[in-house]
């Protein structure tokens, strides 16, 4: 494939960048991605993206020229994802946090919107806008279909029971309902009720001519679960974890794909005739980290391999073909698929690596070409540090491994570094472009990012043998992985620091007061502190949901284990400064763990600072906070574990 550079928007959002010379500054890596998302219509001919230029964040839609046709400001939403409907609309699905009051269990709760943007020049609108009996945004979305010349959107709904007072600030509780909107006159169709008083989960498949052709339910109490297509039950089952999933339609035809997971914690890929039948099994011998399913058909068509490469398959032959070779014509560097059109002629990737930060590309199976659309960040290659894979044993024996990020101009001896534990913890990091790793990279540190036990991607076992082990082995498989880097003498044990979110922001907390001289500083971000409290928050905030409670118990041990796992019960043995910051607006870890561990710290005369981040939610979805956020942990850590002067330039 060759490689041209369409230089419209590359010229405009080079303007500013970093001379060469010097270091990128913070706000390259800390404001949200230049180019952010993106998507390709059903034809190919027209590609939407959100991208910031001169300082504003827009909708931009291009068509097979490269030319914009639509140009709309967007603002500072938070954007999840974005699709096409038809080659008319474009959907951008977005997060708000709602304040509830005191006559709520919980006080906000984080709902998903989806606006509607026309290609043509109409004012955008949001799915359920004006329609005062559905409540709570949007819950769930199940697909787009054409009939009869009009294109319908398909999405769950909270239905607000009869006599309800709208003067009231009352969101009525219980499982959504479906709505067939029409996306040209935005009427609202109730497809699918729920029985009032049912609490039952539920999912649904579309078919082509926009009716339910499957519906998943799962009753949380039990476990039980079942999917029903013209009312009769084509399979069911018992999962108290409720880890079972509706996945669409499936790969072979009128089939219906759903996903199971066994005793041994191992997800298994079935489709089924949608007229009943014997299941199939999909991917029996594949290592899957995800699955790309159809926006438009909900269509289940290929999976990611949860390998470090992170390849991407297809059940078609030919496109898994077109995949491969497009991989090939990125030799060296992370290829993601994000998006394609209906004749997978045209694919939307993306491109990231050592000397790489994030590369958007169209690429035309049909001429060969690879046509640059912009980057995620405007940072030149050169200060792209190097990025490999670390492999090294806990103190027990298990095999481990992590992402290492290295500065690129300074010999790897001896560095101060920064541990970055991921979140989830059921997440894993890859060798790839992390704009925090960097922004680290760039100042001089070594970054580690373990892959410690209980992150996903190395198999069933190696995940549930995180179980119980928050503060434990978790914890030390993360110093450990520090260990390795000083015997190979990368870094200076002595000059280490760690940085975390979410998990990753308990086990920054967890490094200075469950262990001790291991780290100079801890920078926390939305980190629990208190196990209890999360755990009796998450069962209350749910309704008790009983496949919570279950999963949970499993994850974090007894009330005595959660409790001695806790960095607050243990807050007077902190050694290290500390750092917490917390969005206010956070709806996954409680803003209460960090204010909490802070008054603790303060109390016993530890080296503690808070920072709140106003309107920021659980996954920094602002460029302001986020580089607030950023600019807040570097001073800290270059206060507190220095790096070392920049090389002289020869």
């Amino acid at each position: 494939m060759r490689a041209r550079h369409l230089g419209w928007i590359a010229i405009l959002w080079i303007v500013g960048a970093a001379p060469a010379t010097a270091a990128p500054s913070l706000a390259v890596y800390g404001t949200l991605p230049s180019l952010e998302i993106s998507a390709i219509s059903p034809t190919g001919k027209l590609v939407a993206l959100v991208a910031t230029v001169k300082d504003q964040r827009q909708l931009l839609i291009l068509d097979d020229h490269s030319q914009v046709v639509r140009r709309a400001l967007i603002g500072d939403i938070k954007l999840r994802s974005i699709a096409w409907a038809g080659e008319e609309n474009v959907l951008l699905w977005y997060g708000q946090t709602h304040f509830l009051g005191i006559d709520f269990v919980q006080d906000k709760l984080e709902f998903t919107g989806v606006m509607v943007a026309p290609v043509a020049d109409v004012k955008p609108w949001n799915i359920f806008q004006g329609v005062d009996t559905i409540s709570g945004g949007v819950r769930g979305s199940y697909g787009i279909v054409q009939r009869d010349g009009r294109w319908y959107g398909y999405f769950g709904g909270i239905t607000l029971e009869s006599g309800t007072h709208r003067d009231t600030h009352y969101i009525i509780s219980g499982a959504p309902e479906l709505y067939e909107v029409d996306l040209q006159n935005h009427n609202t169709r109730r497809l699918a009720k729920r029985m009032v008083g049912d609490n039952t989960r539920r999912s649904w498949r579309i078919d082509e001519k926009g009716e339910v052709a499957a519906t998943f339910e799962f009753i949380t109490s039990d476990g039980s679960w079942r999917i029903v297509s013209d009312n009769h039950t084509l399979v069911s089952g018992k999962d108290p974890l409720g880890q079972i999933a509706l996945l669409g339609k499936g790969p072979s035809g009128d089939t219906i794909a759903y996903q199971t997971v066994d005793a041994a914690d191992v997800s298994h890929f079935f489709e089924i005739p949608k007229t009943g039948g014997t299941p199939t099994e999909l991917l029996a011998r594949e290592n899957v980290a995800d699955t790309y399913t159809d926006q438009r058909t909900r269509q289940l068509m290929g999976w990611r391999s949860d390998s470090n490469a992170q390849d991407a398959h297809f059940f078609d032959p030919r496109r898994d073909k077109v995949m491969r070779g497009t991989q090939r014509a990125f030799p060296n560097l992370n290829v993601e698929l994000i998006d394609w059109d209906d004749a997978f002629d045209r694919l939307l990737v993306r491109t990231n690596g050592a000397g790489d930060p994030g590369t958007w590309w169209m690429v035309d199976i049909k001429t060969g070409d690879a046509s640059e659309l912009g980057s995620s960040y405007l940072i030149p290659a050169k200060d792209v540090g190097p990025i490999r894979m670390l492999s090294y044993k806990a103190a027990d024996g298990t095999p481990l491994e992590g992402v290492l990020s290295l500065p690129p101009h300074r010999p790897a001896k001896l560095l101060p570094v920064v541990l970055l534990p991921h979140g989830g913890p059921a997440a894993r990091d890859y060798p790839g472009f992390d704009w925090l790793a960097q922004a680290f990279v760039s100042r001089g540190y070594a970054v580690f990012q373990p892959n410690f036990r209980g992150s996903a991607g190395y198999g069933a076992a190696f995940e549930r043998a995180g179980d119980g082990q928050w503060g434990r082995a978790m914890q030390t498989d993360i110093s450990d992985g520090l260990a390795e880097l000083a015997r190979q003498g990368i870094v200076d044990p002595k000059r280490a620091c760690i940085l975390g979110a979410s998990y990753g922001g308990y086990a920054a907390l967890a490094g200075v007061t469950l262990q001790h001289g291991v780290y100079r500083c801890a920078v926390s971000f939305a980190g629990v502190a208190d196990l209890n409290t999360y755990y009796q928050r998450a069962v209350t905030d749910s309704g008790r949901n009983h496949a919570l409670v279950r999963n949970l118990d499993r994850e974090l041990g007894s009330s005595a284990q959660r409790k001695s796992a806790s960095p607050l019960s243990v807050a007077q043995q902190a050694d290290a400064p500390i750092l917490i910051v917390h969005g206010k607006d956070d709806v996954v870890v409680d803003y209460g763990q960090s204010t909490a561990m802070y008054g603790a710290l303060k109390s016993y005369g530890k080296s503690v600072d808070m920072i709140t981040l106003q309107d920021e939610d659980h996954w920094l979805s602002r460029s302001d906070t986020r580089l607030q956020l950023l600019t807040a942990a570097t001073d800290f850590i270059e206060r507190h574990n220095p790096a070392d002067p920049e090389p002289a330039a020869k």
